[in-house]
């Protein structure tokens, strides 16, 4: 169930109409892919990835990315792969559950309504998460989610936040309700 609260479609970074990178996001990590030219060996293709900033190119050359991140990582548990002409950089956010608008500090923010959704989809990865732990259903403050399977599967442990909305605001998935549990 938690595979249909995965991240639908990448989200993408243009800069003077050419796609810099795509990008996506779950409770947490934030996955980046980016296009490699086929001409070069992949051997060539160097990532660094510190706490709060991102690096990638070839060797010998000017980095093709040299940024900010716009949170911090854990860096012992990110890593980078190159598979298909694809860099896929797996950045694991040392804050589970902080919505991200974007890996790179000021450069293609999501804009508030897309970030708004992204909210509420981390919120309900929460919700199915946690239903693991424990299985108590309460109206949240001024949050309540709706779906039709509520009553149905107050006794299942399966139950499925899949197709669940928000009617208002969303609450911050990170802090709601004291925050996420670190494993």
């Amino acid at each position: 169930m938690a595979e249909k609260l995965a991240p639908e479609k990448r989200h993408s970074f243009v800069s003077n109409g050419q796609t810099v990178f795509e990008w996506d996001q779950t409770l947490e990590e934030v996955n980046m892919y980016i296009n490699l030219p086929p001409s070069v060996n992949t051997k060539q293709f160097y990532c660094k990835i510190q706490s709060k900033h991102v690096e990638v190119g070839i060797k010998g050359n000017s980095p093709y990315l040299n940024h900010d991140l716009t949170c911090p990582v854990k860096t012992d548990s990110s890593f980078w792969t190159i598979e298909d002409d694809i860099m896929h950089i797996t950045l694991q956010k040392r804050d589970k559950g902080q919505t991200w608008a974007s890996p790179i500090s000021g450069q293609g923010q999501l804009d508030p309504y897309t970030t708004d959704l992204e909210q509420k989809r981390l919120m309900l990865q929460r919700f199915q998460e946690e239903v693991n732990f424990t299985f108590i259903i309460v109206p949240f403050a001024n949050y309540w989610f709706k779906t039709s399977e509520v009553i149905c599967n107050l006794q299942n442990p399966g139950f499925d936040f899949s197709q669940a909305q928000f009617s208002g605001g969303c609450p911050d998935p990170r802090t709601f309700m004291g925050g996420i549990r670190s494993d």
